[in-house]
């Protein structure tokens, strides 16, 4: 899913955002010859990803700087954990360091928060799925944290799959006319199609949407709307999801949740980079 191609364009981007001309600090006061080891600790509680995506970071800097991982992707840590060694040049691992822990940070961020949710509905038929809400550029690297947290991805593009919303709906002719104009129209895959009461459910259904996305329903609407579809198509629960709302919502019997928040709304995991020991020369 994460693809060397993509890590690569999203690293080559971030450095030279960040980098400019060139770290200019460390080129006036950290001697060329100076070599680090470096550790990365955890200052908090939470589930590690962006690994791969901190290790290219370096690498795109300097082939020559090593990066260790001393846990695994997906692994818990809490405040003190040891996630990292890093030896190098110091300019270039100084060079680095900000990207390659804005990324991980970020991405242990939604992992955490994604981990959080699927811990909500531990036992229940819904699984927890991201949206397209996600930061410009960094779709693929934040959807792949979705997974590291135990989530699914839902679409990636607007080219991966039909899903009719609200405003596509003001512009046609109603929810059953949506539907059977995209099958017409030779969609591929299932069909998805936003509801937003029992009525529309209905149209949907008989039009013979695949997947019905309930929006901002009432865990007895949505309970209800599970039975009156009774498994002729996939149903998504939309709106309105939070930490302290999504197990109610499972109990519904909906078959996915999606929950914008995850990538769009989750803290970055508090992480520093601290040197360790310098080898060679200060002067």
């Amino acid at each position: 899913m994460l693809s060397a191609e993509s890590v690569e364009r999203i690293v080559v981007q971030a450095l030279a955002e960040d980098l400019g001309g060139g770290d200019i600090t460390s080129r006036l006061v950290v001697p060329a010859g100076l070599d680090v080891e470096a550790e990365i600790i955890s200052r908090a509680e939470g589930r590690i990803a962006g690994l791969p995506i901190a290790d290219a970071t370096f690498k795109a800097v300097d082939r020559e700087i090593s990066f260790r991982p001393v846990v695994v992707e997906g692994d818990e840590v809490k405040p003190g954990d040891l996630v990292a060694e890093i030896r190098g040049k110091a300019r270039e691992v100084f060079a680095a360091e900000r990207v390659a822990l804005n990324f991980l940070q970020h991405l242990s961020g939604i992992a955490t928060l994604t981990a959080r949710y699927v811990a909500e509905v531990a036992g229940y038929r819904a699984k927890i799925y991201d949206t397209r809400k996600t930061l410009p550029g960094l779709r693929q690297v934040e959807k792949y944290a979705v997974v590291v947290g135990g989530g699914v991805n839902h679409r990636f593009t607007l080219f991966d799959g039909v899903l009719i919303k609200d405003n596509h709906l003001k512009a046609a002719a109603g929810v059953g006319a949506a539907v059977l104009a995209a099958k017409r129209g030779g969609a591929a895959g299932l069909v998805e199609v936003e509801v937003e009461n029992l009525e529309e459910l209905g149209q949907a259904i008989d039009a013979g949407a695949g997947i019905i996305l309930l929006d901002n329903m009432s865990p007895a609407e949505l309970a209800r709307a599970v039975e009156i579809t009774a498994g002729r198509a996939i149903l998504e629960a939309s709106g309105g999801v939070s930490l302290e709302t999504v197990k109610e919502i499972a109990k519904t019997g909906v078959d996915r949740i999606s929950v914008g928040v995850i990538t769009q709304g989750a803290q970055p995991l508090d992480l520093s980079l601290e040197v360790v020991k310098t080898v060679g020369s200060r002067q």
